[in-house]
């Protein structure tokens, strides 16, 4: 798939709608709600909505892009994502914001699916790696601008909504100018698909390429907590939303720079091998993040390093997903790595919401830095078990 082509630039510009819209929702959600006093748990739990939606569409993906092709799956769901975003302002209630997030999920999910298969299918294996690493390097850029809509709130609560529904809706109009396309496969793989359910596929993709999807879970557990959880955090600490709203993006623009040099590196050496050492790294960024966090400056520099090192782990999990499986597997890893990260996306404002009532006078970092120490533990166990295999 060439980098330069006109429709790899439209579909990918989905994702970074669609990295926008998350990173949006949950800062500005998180501080609405943190401002008329719901609970951190509550908090956390309700972030949990735009996740639920990725796994209620997951199990539904597969069938419809094999039969309709790309594009209605993608319309659809643009459709859903920019109708959903424009509907907050109109009720604030929290049964009806958490539906809004749910419907803002399955949306979300319909064009990572797509827009993922689409990819991962047609990049050949030498540039494989630095073409899912534009993926996430898009997702990335729209998750870091998101949070900026913040400031929005200064202006009028509604604003954020408005705009991010005005922009999910200008790119969505630009799917109409390209052409449908079906996932491509040969004769044996047609027949394969046919013979198969969904879930066995997902289980034969999942025991070949889990190893694979602790990546995406990973980074679900560090976008939300860092977007959602730790501007709770940091308003208990003294700090204001104009500098959150600063603060949070630091960690997915620092992502931007080493997304596809990450990615080639990983052509070259192996993705295990990155993994290995981007996951060790943020974890002792988070750790001095913790012994330095009343000094601003620092904090800045924990979440700049850690957005170097692991800003990347989605796009490095996905490309070593698609080493593992063989190409009929490919759409149901694809959903896989959604269902992770939508896993650890779930996991992560919980859990978070959690250490803050559990633990008031511990840093928020030592969550974080804990739970890179159980993934680094587990690429090293796998990597005895799995020897040739997953190297």
């Amino acid at each position: 798939m060439a980098p330069n082509n006109l429709k790899f630039w439209l579909l990918i510009s989905f994702v970074l709608v669609s990295g926008f819209s998350q990173g949006m929702l949950l800062p500005v959600l998180a501080i609405l709600l943190e401002q008329s006093g719901v609970p951190s748990s509550v908090n956390g739990l309700h972030a949990t909505g735009l996740y639920i939606g990725v796994l209620i569409a997951s199990p539904f993906m597969e069938k419809p892009l094999q039969k309709l092709g790309y594009k209605p799956i993608i319309l659809v769901g643009g459709l859903l994502v920019f109708l959903s975003l424009a509907l907050f302002p109109l009720w604030q209630a929290l049964w009806f914001w958490f539906i809004l997030r749910l419907l803002v999920g399955i949306g979300d999910h319909m064009l990572h699916f797509a827009t993922q298969t689409w990819i991962t299918s047609n990049s050949p294996v030498e540039k494989r790696g630095r073409n899912i690493a534009l993926y996430g390097l898009f997702f990335s850029l729209g998750f870091s601008i998101g949070p900026m809509m913040t400031r929005l709130l200064s202006v009028h609560e509604h604003l954020p909504f408005i705009v991010s529904a005005g922009i999910a809706f200008l790119v969505w109009i630009g799917m109409f100018f390209i052409r449908n396309e079906f996932v491509e496969a040969d004769a044996h793989e047609i027949e394969t698909t046919r013979n198969q359910s969904s879930m066995t596929r997902f289980y034969k993709a999942g025991k070949i390429a889990w190893i694979a999807l602790l990546a995406p879970f990973t980074y679900g557990i560090l976008e939300t907590s860092l977007h959602s959880t730790f501007p709770i955090y940091g308003l208990r600490l003294g700090y204001s939303v104009d500098l959150l709203a600063f603060l949070i993006p630091t960690f997915s623009l620092a992502s931007l720079i080493t997304q596809i040099p990450l990615g080639i590196w990983s052509d070259r050496i192996g993705r295990k091998a990155v993994l290995k050492i981007v996951v060790l790294l943020g974890m002792i960024a988070f750790i001095i993040g913790a012994f330095m966090e009343e000094h601003i400056i620092w904090v800045f520099f924990t979440f700049i390093f850690a957005g170097l090192c692991i800003g990347s782990l989605y796009s490095l999990g996905v490309s070593f997903m698609t080493d593992l499986l063989p190409r009929t597997l490919l759409p149901a890893g694809n959903i896989l790595c959604g269902i992770a990260f939508s896993l650890g996306s779930i996991s992560g404002p919980y859990l978070g919401g959690i250490f803050l009532e559990w633990f008031p006078g511990i840093s928020f970092f030592y969550f974080i830095a804990f739970m890179l120490l159980l993934v680094l533990i587990l690429l090293f166990k796998k990597t005895r078990s799995l020897g040739t295999i997953a190297t």
